[in-house]
């Protein structure tokens, strides 16, 4: 593996026994900047000069015996919806275009003081709400695998900047799939923590400090050994919770022969194509061979289908949440104009949009039976195993989302019935881990995702880091090498 596409952990070793410094580095990745980003448009907020400043002074630590942390030195860049003192946070929105952050969020406060060097920002879509990344600010990014194709959303330019080598490290969000899907789209490693794991402050519209339901933000890597160490940087109770709580995660430390996994590789509710299901096997028969007790049948014990609409009503009330004042008022008016008996799945959701905090409470206790569900069925196995999109990368759709199809097996489905993948696990708080199982025969990425119980985020990277070692790595964009 060339350099700019080696982990977080090689490189960091690197600059820390002085093989090269995190200056030389750090150029390196401008030069890939300059060469790469105008045909992908990943990152597009820079900040060189700062950056420049702070490897100088990595280096200058290293030669004088002074260890920052685990990421010491390192050159890597941050989804644009963080708050990095001195830069723009927009979300997209052309409406938050003058909004420059005036202090770094929590995680980037952590990241740095692990001994980050933070370079740039990465794109995103209108409001982080979409399966890809384009807004009226920064325009569309691309797919480094096929710049026809979409790098996934929200954090797409998180994804692309990874696999086409411009970065060392990521951050991206997740409240329907947003680390998960791009981290699949692209071929890297993406990690959804357990809901609250990883303190959101500064990750959030302009004063806001209350977190948003579902919504977490987490790393994406080229390894599955760098999402551990990233998630241990970020993760913990933050300055309030700290007072009473710490952090004590479980590991995976089970043999291959003491672990049990379920595999969910398919559902009617929300089906993927062939090759999807069968890189789900691929993993699984993968732990089979290692030892490790698979069991293709079962299921936490709730109906899927009233599981996926618990999600997607409590998705909802959150997404309107960050919506202005007048088109939520404007969806107010149009869920008031629905018939009483009106209760098809969309006028549940319009009703959603916008509920009481009574009907919302409702949706909650719903979601914490889940919950219990999900607890009682991980005291049996240890993760479960499933897809995380229907299929491959698809081609630019900027078309309004209600408008938009995806073909899977030859059959159209509606663009966001893929969100059941995510939701399944996401609406929970259940920690995911995506691993890249390879391209297609066309050439395009796909992940698998790796569930587990809550808290449960190192025994899910764990997995990932057995299966990296045996063969489910990344692999560089071809063209970029």
């Amino acid at each position: 593996m060339s350099l700019p596409f080696e982990s977080a952990r090689s490189l960091v070793a690197k600059i820390k026994s002085r093989e090269i410094s995190s200056v030389d580095l750090l150029k390196l990745y401008f030069d890939r900047v300059d060469e790469h980003n105008p045909k992908i448009n990943a990152i597009i907020v820079q900040m060189r000069e700062e950056a420049l400043k702070r490897a100088h002074q990595a280096d200058d630590a290293i030669a004088k015996g002074i260890d920052w942390g685990p990421l010491h030195g390192l050159p890597m860049t941050v989804k644009e919806s963080y708050q990095v003192a001195g830069t723009p946070s927009t979300w997209g929105a052309p409406h938050l275009k003058n909004n420059i952050a005036t202090s770094d969020a929590l995680a980037i406060q952590r990241l740095k003081n692990a001994g980050a060097v933070i370079f740039g920002k990465t794109n995103v879509p209108l409001m982080l709400a979409d399966f890809q990344s384009y807004n009226d600010i920064y325009g569309t990014t691309n797919n480094p695998w096929n710049l026809e194709r979409i790098p996934g959303g929200s954090s797409g330019g998180s994804a692309a900047a990874l696999a086409s080598g411009m970065t060392g490290l990521e951050t991206g969000s997740d409240i329907g799939g947003s680390i998960r899907n791009p981290a699949h789209f692209c071929g890297v490693f993406g990690h959804k923590p357990t809901w609250g794991l990883v303190p959101p402050r500064g990750h959030a519209m302009p004063g806001v400090l209350a977190p948003s339901d579902i919504s977490v933000i987490g790393p994406l890597a080229r390894s599955a050994f760098d999402l551990e160490t990233a998630v241990k940087v970020m993760a913990g109770p933050n300055e309030i919770d700290s007072r009473g709580l710490k952090l004590e995660l479980p590991s995976q430390n089970k043999t291959p022969a003491e672990l049990k996994i379920a595999v969910w590789r398919d559902d009617k509710l929300a089906p993927v194509d062939d090759e999807i299901s069968e890189r789900v096997d691929q993993v699984a028969h993968a732990l089979k061979d290692l030892g490790v007790h698979i069991d293709f049948d079962a299921r936490p014990d709730f109906d899927p289908e009233e599981g996926h609409l618990t999600f997607q009503k409590l998705l909802q009330a959150t997404m309107s949440s960050r919506q202005a004042d007048e088109q939520f008022f404007d969806m107010v008016k149009s869920a008031e104009a629905l018939e009483p008996d009106n209760n098809t799945y969309s006028a549940q959701l319009q009703r959603a949009s916008v509920s009481r905090f009574r009907e919302w409470s409702k949706n909650n206790e719903s979601r914490t039976g889940l919950r219990w569900a999900w607890h009682e069925f991980f005291t049996q196995f240890d993760a479960i195993i499933t897809p995380i999109m229907a299929t491959p990368a698809i081609p630019h759709d900027h078309r309004p989302g209600n408008e938009r199809q995806i073909i899977v097996n030859n059959k159209p489905q509606s663009y966001y019935t893929q969100v059941f993948w995510s939701g399944l696990t996401g609406g929970v708080y259940l920690p995911s881990t995506i691993i890249p199982t390879g391209p297609n025969l066309e050439g395009l990425p796909i992940g698998v995702q790796i569930a587990g119980p809550e808290y449960g985020d190192l025994v899910t990277i764990g997995l990932a880091q057995l299966l990296e070692r045996e063969g489910f790595r990344f692999q560089p964009a071809p063209g970029y090498e």
